[in-house]
């Protein structure tokens, strides 16, 4: 028996179509478009990818965008006075500083930078702070969406074991907090694990539901997982491939091909979580557009 196929692209679709039909409400009554403004800090070609699929997906939902892109000598200094001017600029709703930066930047003094209230990754020491109180905020993009994969499907979470492998303040750290958090869509027993993690198998063959976020192609095996397990892949890692024309084949943390077999549930890679991603990105920004997280 094989596992049923998570479709990210197809539920990020219904995602998207609904914040466009938001959008057009929120148009109708006399509001400006949502204005999302990415910064872009130097010419690393995945990060010019990442933020060419945000604004193209910007575009298809009626929200208005702008990319600014600096060199990647730019000072800390210099970067946080650009991220200032758009804190201080009203037709700015969502501001998104694409990550990873160049080494000389601090990655979480820029976070810090962005006035929370735009801060639409969910990556503010506030936004994260305040989801771990389950308090109304801006929840980190791609763990919110993997809540919504669940959701649609209608994968229970309440009661179960979830494991999450990779504690990364961006995925892993957050996902677990939305797993556990008492309210309709959490209260899972959550562990957290990690590289360094002494007998990981140990951890995961107990999971009802797996997360792995790693970032190491095919860490997940099929003897570490139980029979019916719920797997979410978030790792998205480039391996050689002489076959394929680009030299290289897209593969995530899990062997798919084998735990498939076990699994009840799974996502693909690509066009698992991913898209999702890029859907939740789009509602944040219309839900600051609307200031219904944060009002003043």
């Amino acid at each position: 028996m094989s596992a049923e196929i998570i479709d990210g692209r197809k539920v990020a679709a219904l995602l998207r179509e609904r914040v466009q039909e938001d959008v057009q409400e929120w148009c109708t009554k006399g509001n400006r478009r949502p204005f999302l403004q990415v910064i872009l800090v130097g010419d690393d070609p995945a990060s010019i990818v990442y933020t060419g699929t945000k604004t193209k997906a910007c575009m298809e939902v009626g929200i208005e965008t702008d990319t600014m892109v600096l060199q990647d000598t730019i000072s800390e200094f210099e970067l946080k006075e650009i991220i200032q001017s758009c804190n201080a600029n009203d037709e700015i709703d969502g501001i998104l500083v694409q990550m990873p930066l160049p080494s000389h930047l601090s990655q979480h003094s820029v976070i810090e930078a962005i006035d929370h209230r735009k801060d639409v990754d969910g990556f503010h020491p506030m936004n994260v702070g305040r989801l771990s109180l389950n308090q109304p905020c801006f929840k980190s993009c791609t763990p919110a969406g993997i809540m919504e994969l669940l959701k649609h499907y209608s994968i229970p979470v309440k009661s179960q074991h979830a494991v999450v492998v990779g504690a990364s303040n961006i995925v892993g750290s957050p996902m677990a907090v939305m797993l556990s958090r008492e309210n309709s869509s959490g209260k899972a027993t959550t562990t957290i694990c990690h590289k360094y993690t002494r007998d990981l198998t140990a951890h995961t063959i107990h999971a009802d539901i797996l997360i792995v976020a790693a970032g190491q192609p095919h860490l997940i095996k099929a003897e570490m997982v139980k029979q019916g397990v719920v797997v979410i892949d978030v790792g998205i890692n480039r391996v050689a491939d002489e076959t394929n024309e680009k030299g290289y084949r897209l593969v995530g943390d899990v062997d798919y091909d084998s735990v498939k077999k076990k699994a009840s549930w799974i996502t693909p890679v690509p066009g698992g979580v991913g898209p999702m991603t890029v859907a939740m990105l789009m509602k944040n920004t219309l839900l600051a557009a609307k200031k219904s997280l944060y009002p003043n």
